[in-house]
């Protein structure tokens, strides 16, 4: 049985633990202007590292923990895939969210481009039925669906991703969502840069925008604060984990604020000061979450202690 969690014992729970953190450490920041004050930013975690739990189960969990916002992972094979939820479920998550007032902030749902028809066929059509997911549990209007795009050289790739995200875009209008993709290492899109060009050729629909995840450009040569003003116009989502380079150059990647290799409240300060109110979603990637032994419920109090940390000394409010 769920235990309901009053959103707005939630909020005062969540203020007082900021003001708490924020008076713990003022003074160690320069004072925010008046425009850097106003309006709020979201913590949110992703189902992509909860595996193990059910979705409905994981959203009071995330309620009790602090959160104030969740993405759920809808890629094949996941709890959460729309084949794996049926018309009931849909009601037990829909009920979760709204007795927890958790704010449902985005979709995971990796669908590739490729040169096979066929494939590019499906993965249309999984990006439907996320968004008729996002329009059977939730009454927001503004909820991400993003996604990668996949591997392969640039050049050889980048005419077929704008096509295919074009018809993404397309296909997805009239529904609550927005059109995400995520720049990855080692990906066809690596950069804002490239992601920014797709838009481009699209002429920039107001539905399709970029997920910014600085553990991909970290160690690339790409600095922090130059990729968020390049980028800040067009994040609709931000993703954190931290990333470790290791001896023989590969990277791992770490739950966020476990390495110290990222400056998230210097990330969370900038893109607040630039007008971003979107969410900061912890994410817990598969070379953590597939280890043995690997706790989800561990992995959510860690990630939250950090990132909450992260906003206090930001100074940035939370809603």
């Amino acid at each position: 049985m769920q235990t309901k969690i009053e959103p707005k014992d939630r909020r005062q729970f969540i203020q007082s633990s900021f003001a708490t953190t924020a008076a713990a450490t003022i003074g160690s920041y320069l004072p925010v202007t008046a425009a850097e004050a106003s309006g709020s930013m979201t913590l949110g975690f992703s189902t992509y590292g909860s595996r193990g739990i059910t979705t409905e189960a994981v959203i009071p969990i995330l309620a009790k923990t602090g959160y104030d916002g969740i993405e759920i992972t809808c890629t094949k094979g996941f709890d959460a895939a729309p084949e794996n939820v049926s018309v009931e479920r849909r009601k037990l998550i829909r009920q979760a969210l709204i007795d927890t007032g958790l704010k449902l902030t985005s979709i995971m749902e990796h669908t590739t481009p490729q040169q096979s028809q066929e494939v590019n066929d499906a993965n249309l059509v999984r990006i439907q039925k996320a968004a008729e997911f996002v329009s059977d549990i939730t009454a927001d209007k503004q909820v991400v669906i993003q996604t990668v795009l996949g591997g392969g050289a640039w050049e050889n790739k980048k005419s077929l991703f704008v096509e295919q995200v074009g018809r993404w875009v397309e296909q997805t209008q009239g529904t609550p969502t927005i059109i995400c993709i995520k720049p990855h290492r080692g990906g066809g899109v690596d950069n804002p840069e490239k992601a920014l060009w797709i838009m481009d050729q699209l002429k920039h629909p107001m539905r399709l925008r970029m997920v910014y995840d600085y553990s991909h450009y970290i160690y690339t040569g790409l600095e922090l604060i130059p990729t968020i003003k390049q980028a800040v116009n067009k994040t609709a989502h931000i993703a954190v984990k931290d990333t470790v380079k290791q001896d023989d150059g590969t990277f791992h990647f770490q739950l966020p604020g476990t390495a110290g290799t990222i400056n998230f409240a210097t990330l969370i300060k900038q893109f607040h000061a630039l007008g971003y109110r979107g969410d900061i979603s912890c994410e817990v990637s598969g070379m953590v979450w597939s280890k043995p032994g690997y706790d989800p419920r561990a992995a959510i109090k860690i990630c939250y202690e950090n990132m909450s940390k992260a906003f206090g000394l930001a100074r940035v409010p939370r809603g």
